[in-house]
């Protein structure tokens, strides 16, 4: 698909509308409240399009309407995974941007994402433990070689990270679902003595390291800043050129079993989520889940698996066929997405609409095949896609040009709001059948009552479909290389 040129789009304020209820448990199930009035959101290619409220694609007359190429049919009545959330990754690349706007961009930004009604609702985030390739130099919170963890501090995060991830929660209302990740363990700790390129974590240093992510913890929490859950390790099948270390299967199954969780456990924080693999989709089932969820005695400390979608840096196709064996070999193991982002930056593809189109594809395959949450990469990145430390240079749903004060909105931002604004914390995904694959979709119940049914056009032409849910049959229009969502 051939690039538009880069503009400057400001995001639109779309309507306010009733938030969910909060839920106590996963297994409340909303119930649909019949409403015959409809509202449509659309996004949309070559158009002013953004997330934009549009019920004219609505057909309603009989001269309207056009015999429909597609229906999708709503069950809510059949509901599926519980809804956690939508959001991005807080890095020190996103925090130290952010320092670099005036408060007033800053706050456009702020409530850009975090606002659920002037902005996209973002309530998932997650964040690194020391260092990673989006960081301006690699560090860790104690000195080389202490591994009674005496001098442990976090006094680096509190120039930047910090403040960031303060004023997001509280733009966010007060509270963001918060995750944290390691990218490596310091370097003596390692076989490689080195905190690039892969290695290992040295047998000796395994309760320190299991003790590092709970001093980190509670260090964050005494910030104010409350942490939902971990994940082990990022990419733990990756030698990196920046932070990784390699945890084969049972490495990492041990080092859950014998340290890390009964160490949360001891330090009061059992009750946080432990999210293994947090790597590419592809032999999850196989390789992963499998030797951890069916051991009782390791999976009492999982909460679920986390994947990425760089499995097609080969040239390979997406497996979301991957998500779907797991979720359905262990139904009551949860499923996250924990990392995406457009590689290879190129400043001359801001505006590329196929980057938008990536995300809606892997969000509605993800969702379908059982994914609770979906977290994209950094929240915010300069104008180069960086700062990164190893020049890794990527592309964020929001850039800032900080030689000419801009916040730059890609189409992806827009795809992305798409799911975050609508489909609330507590919702159940429900059945959505489609009759054709000329378009993309899925559906959700909120606590409220009301269903968010997300469509996408990936195609060269507008598309007439029908949504039918009971005896209601509702015929629509969404535009080429559009996204929709529906409230009803």
């Amino acid at each position: 698909m051939k690039a538009i040129n880069r503009v400057l789009i400001a995001p639109l304020l779309v309507l306010q509308f009733v938030s969910s209820s909060k839920v106590g448990a996963q297994s409340v199930v909303p119930s649909f409240k019949s409403n015959p009035k409809i509202q449509v959101y659309t996004t949309a290619e070559n158009t002013q399009l953004r997330l934009s409220l549009s019920n004219n694609f609505i057909l309603n007359s009989v001269s309207q309407q056009t015999k429909s190429t597609v229906s999708i049919t709503i069950d809510p009545s059949k509901t599926d995974q519980t809804f956690l959330g939508i959001g991005g990754a807080i890095t020190d690349a996103s925090a130290e941007v952010f320092a670099k706007l005036s408060p007033k961009k800053q706050q456009e930004f702020l409530t850009a994402y975090y606002d659920k009604n002037k902005g996209i609702g973002y309530s998932l985030a997650r964040t690194n433990m020391h260092s990673c390739d989006f960081s301006s130099e690699s560090y860790t919170y104690i000195q080389e070689g202490d591994k009674e963890l005496k001098n442990f501090t976090i006094d680096h995060d509190k120039k930047y990270r910090i403040p960031l991830l303060k004023k997001a929660i509280a733009t966010a209302g007060g509270k963001l679902t918060l995750f944290v990740s390691p990218w490596s363990p310091p370097a003596f700790m390692k076989d490689n003595n080195d905190i690039l390129h892969g290695g290992v974590l040295l047998p000796e240093f395994a309760q320190s390291w299991a003790n590092y992510y709970a001093k980190f913890i509670k260090a964050y929490e005494k910030e104010g800043i409350p942490v939902w859950g971990l994940t082990i390790q990022n990419e733990p099948m990756a030698s990196q050129r920046w932070e990784s270390c390699i945890y084969s299967p049972e490495a990492e199954r041990d080092f859950l079993k014998n340290f890390l969780g009964p160490t949360l456990g001891k330090e009061g924080l059992g009750s946080k989520k432990i999210i293994i693999w947090d790597h590419n989709r592809g032999e999850m089932l196989e390789k992963r889940a499998n030797l951890v969820f069916s051991d009782p005695e390791v999976s009492k400390y999982a909460w679920g698996i986390g994947f990425h979608w760089y499995e097609t840096w080969n040239g390979g196709s997406p497996k979301f066929e991957s998500v779907g064996k797991v979720h359905e070999a262990f139904p009551n193991k949860n499923l996250l997405f924990t990392e995406g982002c457009i590689e290879k930056f190129d400043a001359s593809k801001f505006q590329f609409w196929g980057n938008a189109e990536r995300y809606g594809i892997n969000m509605i395959h993800d969702f379908n095949n059982g994914t609770t949450g979906w977290t994209d990469w950094n929240i915010l990145l300069d104008q180069n896609g960086g700062p990164n430390h190893v020049g890794n240079f990527c592309f964020a749903p929001i850039h800032a040009d900080t030689t000419k004060e801009e916040l730059i909105y890609t189409p992806m931002y827009y795809y992305i709001g798409h799911f975050s604004k609508f489909i609330q914390p507590g919702a159940k995904r429900i059945r959505n059948v489609m009759s054709d694959k000329s378009v993309l979709s899925t559906s959700f119940l909120n606590t409220n009552g009301k269903i968010a049914t997300v469509v996408m056009n990936q195609s060269d032409k507008a598309v007439v479909y029908e949504i039918a849910i009971n005896a209601v049959k509702k015929t629509l229009t969404i535009p080429a290389h559009a996204m929709q969502t529906l409230v009803y």
